[in-house]
Formats: structure tokens, sequence, C-alpha cells
């Protein structure tokens, strides 16, 4: 289980079940880091880990895919870090890619 530090108190969710949304959701093998600093109502990236991890998180307008989480998913063995194409713009964005 991964803690969202900005979610709200005691939020937390499981890798697995992110490691199930990319495969199933995403039909890939990574999802883009995609932090934004507005509203979930505002967010632009519905593919990316920040807004996923919304769902969760006590505070849904508030960035939740920060640095802290994005490491502690690379501490599961789950991920790795590299550049991908965001699946919106085609931009090389940071990412989440599975091991």
């Amino acid at each position: 289980m991964i803690d969202l530090p900005h979610g709200g108190r005691g939020n937390i969710f499981d890798e697995q079940e992110l490691v199930k949304h990319v495969r199933e959701e995403l039909r890939s093998n990574y999802i883009v880091q995609g932090q934004q600093n507005v509203s979930l109502a505002e967010h632009t990236k519905p593919h990316s880990l920040d807004y996923w991890l919304r769902q969760f998180a006590e505070c849904p307008d508030t960035k939740q895919a920060v640095n802290s989480v994005c490491d502690a998913l690379v501490a599961t063995g789950l991920f790795k870090t590299a550049d991908k194409p965001d699946p919106v713009t085609g931009r090389r964005v940071k990412a989440l890619c599975l091991v």
C-alpha cells in the first residue's frame, strides 16, 4: 500500500490496482505522471497517474502524483521511471513504466 501524503488523513492505494489499471484500462506498459496544480474538474490529463490517484484522495482537488509517491512506486520494484509520449499531446514527459 502506498501513502498519499496530500490525499488527506490515512489515504492510501494498492499499487497492484495501479498495475491492473495500466495493463487493462490504459492497455499500455506505462502511465504518465501528469502532475497538475488544478482542481479535478480542470485537470487536462485524464490518462495520468495524478488524475487516477485523485480517486483515492479525500482531497481530489489537490495534486497527488508527487515525487514521494512516484519514488514509493519505484521502490516496490513494479515500476521504473522513463520519459514517454503523453497520450494526449504526444510530447515526451515523465512516466512510470511497468518492469
